[in-house]
């Protein structure tokens, strides 16, 4: 087996002898040096380096100095780190330099070998744990396929299913991908016979456990959590799904808390005109015509399918008996958002603020009637990079 050179730069080299004998073993070619300056020639002339021990405190230059060089010279090559101080601005200094881990002396040799196998060979390491533990669900996804789920039971599936889908994706393993793939489509047939099974009770209220829908979101959901006494902002992003939920959900988190997390099902058809009008409206699609004629519009209609929002949302609020002062805005451009951000402090002095995106939506046509978009949104991963992108 071909070793891998690792350069290991520190001024007390020869009292580190049985670490260096320990890594030869363990398949590691060691290349020393004696201080930064040395360690940073070496990294310069020497092509073949898969990563650098570099000591912190050494003759010369600084470890941190020799960091900063080193980085310039190779940004990917991994370093790590090794110092005697905890001084907190050297750790800091350390980890802003991206370095690939951080050691405090003394170190055994397990402790350096974990950090070069992190360092190397983690996203095979991953790769390998991932694929062996869906293997594992693998099974037990296709046991409970069979089983007779309820509506609850199935948003179990799905969830598992598009966490193990972004799993495997992170590693780019296309032949688990491609099992996965298949497991899908599986679980897609069954939840479709599911859904044409038990649609019309939920509809018609002979089946006593229903779960929420479009035309019951906002009352069941939002309106029973309502704060009378706070400003709260709806945010409805159209056609976003619950695993690009997941691509965006670690930004959301950089400024929020997300304390609660829940799916709900869809109207069928699932287009904007029938399922986003029945959110705001808090009615079915028939039910919408014969109420609100002025408003709703058929498919052979022409006009815009979904132009009343605004009004069917308070039309719900007057009938659920809440008084409540709101804005309606609708985002379809670059303008119209730096618009809202501009007039966000006069937002703050109503009740309910709702916020329509429409560039998901917008996306998912365009990966159709867009021969770029399809390019640049060939699959899935591709898709849900593009929705990271923008958001």
């Amino acid at each position: 087996m071909e070793k891998i050179n690792i350069l290991w730069a520190d001024d007390e080299i020869d009292l580190l002898k049985p670490h260096i004998l320990f890594l030869n073993s363990k398949g590691y070619e060691i290349i020393t040096a004696l201080s930064g300056d040395e360690a940073i020639d070496i990294v310069r002339e020497n092509n073949s380096l898969s990563a650098v021990l570099l000591d912190e405190n050494m003759p010369g230059i600084s470890g941190l100095e020799a960091l900063t060089k080193i980085k310039q010279l190779k940004s990917d090559l991994p370093v790590i780190m090794i110092t005697k101080s905890e001084e907190e601005y050297i750790m800091e200094d350390a980890i802003g330099s991206k370095i690939a881990d951080y050691l405090i002396k003394p170190v055994n040799p397990n402790q350096i070998l974990l950090s070069l196998k992190k360092a190397l060979d983690n996203k095979r390491l991953v790769s390998e744990k991932t694929n062996t533990e869906y293997r594992k669900e693998f099974g037990q996804i296709g046991m409970t396929l069979s089983d007779n789920l309820n509506w609850q039971e199935w948003q179990e599936v799905f969830k598992k299913i598009v966490y193990w889908e972004l799993e495997i994706d992170k590693n780019q393993d296309k032949g688990m991908l491609e099992v996965l793939r298949m497991q899908k489509a599986d679980a897609n047939l069954q939840f479709f016979k599911f859904i044409e099974k038990n649609y019309v009770s939920w509809l018609n209220g002979s089946n006593t456990n229903v779960p929420t829908m479009s035309h019951t979101l906002l009352k069941n959901k939002f309106f029973t959590n309502f704060d009378n006494n706070a400003c709260t902002f709806l945010l409805v992003i159209d056609n976003l799904r619950y695993d690009q939920w997941k691509i965006i959900q670690p930004i959301i988190q950089d400024y929020f808390k997300v304390e609660n997390e829940e799916l709900f099902f869809s109207i069928l058809p699932s287009a904007t005109q029938y399922a986003r009008n029945a959110i705001f409206s808090g009615l079915l699609p028939s039910e919408m015509e014969k109420r609100h004629p002025e408003w709703w519009k058929n498919d052979e209609d022409e006009g815009g399918k979904n132009l009343h929002e605004e009004d069917f949302l308070n039309a719900q609020i007057k009938r659920l008996g809440k008084d409540i002062k709101m804005s309606y805005n609708k985002i379809t451009n670059f303008a119209a958002g730096k618009k809202l951000s501009e007039n966000m402090s006069n937002l703050m002095n109503n009740k309910l603020n709702v916020i329509v995106y429409n560039f998901v939506d917008m996306l998912s046509h365009s990966r159709t009637e867009s021969e770029m978009i399809r390019e640049l949104a060939d699959d899935e991963p591709a898709y849900r990079s593009l929705t990271l992108s923008w958001f």
